[in-house]
């Protein structure tokens, strides 16, 4: 399985609010986020991992520059204008077969995504196996329909009767996505939930996963919120 991390966004919000660090660099328990996210992929067998960063962010670069990892890691710097864009200038570095790729910022439990990858790895069907939850953390959560077999039949905007789950923002995808991706730059398609949707216009088997959590880091105070999440008995 191979990983992959948006960490390209500005973190803005955070330094309005006095944050010194870098988004990516913002520790918890310790720990940056990135390198978290990085020791949680390692955990879960990672054959590579790709990483993507603003190009006003130097000190992130350097201290992915500075990493020594047992597995390649793939490094891409450069500003984009969406998650999405920084989706496909990372993609260019995948290698083939599955991969999840996640944002820096989505916090959650390693031992439940260690069942996540691993129910991903053993699916030979869908063609993407995307983290949902029933908790709404995010200021703008992309509601998610689903079929009575948990295949996504909709990304939502606004809540609608009977939806039960949001994007956890993990998302599980094949080779196949990657042609869809493609589609969606030569057509000036933008955001990662309008790339969600031409998935499944493009009639892809978008499978569910639900976590019972997971939280974004966009404000200081989410740090503590974040901090007490890991550290809390599950």
């Amino acid at each position: 399985m191979h990983f992959a991390i948006i960490a390209a966004g500005e973190g803005s919000r955070l330094a309005q609010e006095g944050v010194a660090l870098p988004k990516p660099l913002v520790e918890l328990n310790g720990c940056p986020m990135i390198r978290r996210l990085i020791d949680i992929f390692l955990g879960c067998g990672a054959e590579s991992i790709s990483i993507i960063v603003n190009e006003e962010m130097t000190a992130v670069k350097e201290y992915v520059q500075s990493l020594s990892l047992p597995v390649p890691l793939h490094l891409t710097v450069k500003s984009t204008p969406s998650s999405m864009h920084s989706f496909y200038e990372v993609s260019r570095t995948f290698e083939s077969g599955k991969f999840i790729l996640t944002t820096v910022d989505t916090i959650f439990r390693p031992d439940e995504f260690a069942r996540y990858v691993a129910a991903f790895d053993a699916d030979d069907k869908a063609d993407g196996f995307m983290a949902v939850t029933s908790f709404i953390d995010d200021e703008k959560p992309l509601y998610i329909d689903v079929d009575d077999n948990m295949r996504i039949t909709a990304f939502l905007d606004k809540m609608q009767p009977g939806i039960k789950f949001i994007s956890g923002g993990i998302y599980g995808l094949t080779p196949p996505a990657l042609k869809v991706l493609e589609n969606c730059m030569e057509k000036g398609v933008s955001r990662m939930r309008n790339y969600q949707r031409a998935l499944v216009e493009a009639g892809l088997n978008l499978r569910t996963y639900p976590f019972k959590k997971i939280v974004d880091v966009d404000h200081q105070a989410d740090i503590a919120t974040a901090e007490a999440f890991l550290n809390a008995p599950e």
